[in-house]
């Protein structure tokens, strides 16, 4: 008793962890968001040049390592893989701050998603041996809280660093000179997350499930994903098409508000923040409480039925939230908005686990966020610039292209998890038959 009592503290002490380790993640990673006029200005640059440091920069390699690092992580220690992870992340984001061309800084760019790749796929398959599958749903919301979180903090703390620092004129850092103050934003905001990466360490690595710490091999892996193609097919495009809603708008949410209904910088980022902090991570927390309410239930498709009924719940709230004309009510909106659109997100990870079998969970973690990744951060931003300068021409015509790439991306998210349920059943019946008949 004292035993599982420990084991279930030393879980939730590692989801605590965990979560701090992504709400930095996010912060480093999206306060860019909220620069978009000075960098437009100091690089020269237009909304989709913009776009590729938000969007193109990041994922490139972020979606492109996840891979192999996943299958470093189902054969060796997680816990360091994240730890080395959050290092690097951190440096690069301070080296973002030391970019002084559109060239430098898209590199910068890429060595944060190089070090992120290093962390939600070692930390899902972290969890799955941590947890069981009633409790993962949970866990893994938890965990997930930490994007929104780190969004509503990147809101937050960004817009009173560059508004102070705008009052001061900038930051001048021996060695560096004189900075700017998006430059020194990035500089203050990537320090910190050195002392995470301590802090990482502190987590025990968990005993695998099956007591292997051995990859399957590429050819077994590539096999399951083979024989099981519909369910991953539909699984990762689905959750694709949320998450190319989600960086659609959040990738330009304080540039609307400050473009379209003139609303400054140090105004509307805290606002926005608070809203992405506690609806978006409430959203995410109560989208795993639901999915284990229905795994509970008996419903053994339940990360798909609460990811498909958060979309549907998502999708008039993102077609008209950037289309009201009064401010106070758009803002309004955002709270449902994002509260739904994160909901999809914990039951899309742990579904993940459930179809996946222990010795290859962060390897298809890997690939299923080498998707959504790439769909959703490497073209969701770039998709609302790409309409408005090439198909309105006008930057003015910016909250109707945030509507369109919502209403195309909702539509084929229902679509497809919807076609994702039978087969998603069927994959679970039968892990569960060849579980049995191993005698595990």
């Amino acid at each position: 008793m004292e035993q599982a009592k420990n084991k279930n503290l030393t879980g939730w002490y590692a989801v605590g962890i965990m979560t701090v380790a992504y709400m930095f993640s996010y912060i480093d990673r999206q306060i860019i968001s909220l620069m978009v006029g000075p960098i437009r200005e100091d690089l020269g640059i237009s909304d989709s040049g913009f776009s590729l440091l938000v969007g193109l920069a990041f994922a490139l390699f972020y979606t492109v390592l996840g891979i192999p690092i996943g299958r470093l992580a189902d054969a060796s220690n997680r816990r360091n893989i994240i730890a080395i992870g959050i290092a690097f992340w951190s440096l690069a984001t301070a080296a973002c701050g030391l970019a002084r061309t559109f060239g430098q800084l898209f590199v910068a760019r890429v060595a944060v998603g190089v070090g992120e790749a290093a962390l939600s796929p070692a930390a899902y398959s972290m969890l799955a041996d941590m947890f069981s599958p009633k409790k993962l749903g949970r866990a893994i919301g938890i965990y997930s809280s930490g994007v929104f979180i780190g969004i509503g903090l990147s809101f937050i703390v960004g817009a009173y660093l560059v508004t102070a620092l705008e009052a001061n004129g900038g930051l001048s850092l021996p060695l560096f000179g004189h900075l700017k103050p998006w430059q020194a934003t990035f500089v203050i905001v990537g320090a910190p997350g050195l002392i995470v990466a301590l802090l990482m360490l502190t987590v025990p690595e968990p005993v695998r499930a099956r007591s292997t710490v051995t990859s399957m091999p590429v050819r077994q892996v590539l096999g399951f994903a083979v024989r099981h193609y519909k369910v991953y097919a539909l699984h990762f495009v689905g959750f694709a098409m949320i998450t190319l809603v989600f960086n659609g708008i959040m990738a330009w949410a304080a540039e609307y508000f400050i473009r379209i209904h003139e609303i400054p910088r140090a105004d509307i980022g805290p606002k926005l923040g608070i809203i992405a902090a506690i609806f978006g991570g409430t959203g995410i927390i109560c989208g795993g409480l639901f999915c284990d309410w229905l795994s509970n239930r008996g419903h053994t498709d339940a990360p798909i039925k609460a990811g498909l009924a958060g979309t549907v719940m998502l999708l008039p709230f993102a077609i008209a939230a950037p289309l009201v004309g009064n401010p106070s009510f758009s803002l309004m909106l955002f709270a449902p908005l994002l509260f739904f659109v994160s909901f999809p997100f914990g039951p899309a990870a742990a579904g993940l686990q459930m179809v996946t079998p222990p010795r290859m969970r962060a390897q298809m973690s890997a690939v299923y966020l080498f998707v959504v990744n790439l769909t959703g951060i490497g073209f969701g931003g770039t998709a609302v610039a790409l309409i408005t300068d090439f198909v309105f021409h006008d930057d003015m015509m910016l909250h109707w292209s945030m509507a369109l790439v919502a209403a195309i991306g909702g539509v084929l998210a229902i679509l497809l998890l919807a076609l994702a349920q039978k087969p998603f059943r069927r994959t679970i019946s039968e892990l569960d038959h060849d579980t049995s008949a191993s005698g595990d």
